[in-house]
């Protein structure tokens, strides 16, 4: 767990990154629907596990402030988790909310359980435009091939879910690296 100053990814439109990236790698990073069902799909039968690394109340990057449209510099509630097949990270995950909209929301008490599996089964739940990333993630060691980020919105509720694709997910799955 890296929690020292980091360079923020460099975050560019879903469709630049087209051209650059393989059809296999298309359908993981443009798609819309619960990373957590794909992941437990894909990796079937191995057992799906979120390993909860980091959990609190902090500032977040300028760049995650930005995307939700918060001051800098303001407290936000921020998560990160391995999630993994067989213990196996196949994806880093950072989510970010402000604290505003976390009324009733009942984050904390997630432990390591999927914050997607939460989300997707919000009544109304929104989600903006995907953004992408060939940098690793500014959290965590591991390398990997692509991130992607959007924010993600149910009544006052928005939370920035930034999802690094590592290495060993594309091992295990065959896929190209880019």
């Amino acid at each position: 767990m890296n929690h020292g100053p980091a360079l923020a990814p460099r975050w560019r439109p879903l469709a630049a990154a087209r051209p650059a990236m393989s059809p296999a790698w298309w359908r993981w990073v443009a798609s819309r629907d619960s990373l957590t069902r794909r992941l437990i799909e894909a990796g079937a039968p191995r057992r799906f596990r979120v390993r909860l690394l980091d959990q609190r109340l902090g500032r977040p990057r300028r760049d995650e402030a930005l995307a939700l449209g918060m001051a800098p510099g303001r407290l936000a509630w921020r998560r990160e988790v391995a999630l993994c097949l067989d213990d196996r990270p196949w994806v880093m995950a950072r989510s970010v909310a402000p604290l505003h909209g976390l009324r009733g929301q009942r984050l904390a008490g997630l432990g390591e359980r999927s914050l997607g599996h939460w989300l997707f089964r919000q009544p109304g739940l929104e989600r903006g435009p995907i953004e992408v990333s060939a940098d690793p993630a500014p959290f965590h060691d591991a390398p990997g091939p692509w991130g992607r980020r959007s924010v993600l919105r149910h009544g006052r509720f928005a939370v920035l879910v930034q999802e690094f694709f590592l290495d060993d997910m594309a091992d295990d799955l065959a896929l190209p690296a880019r």
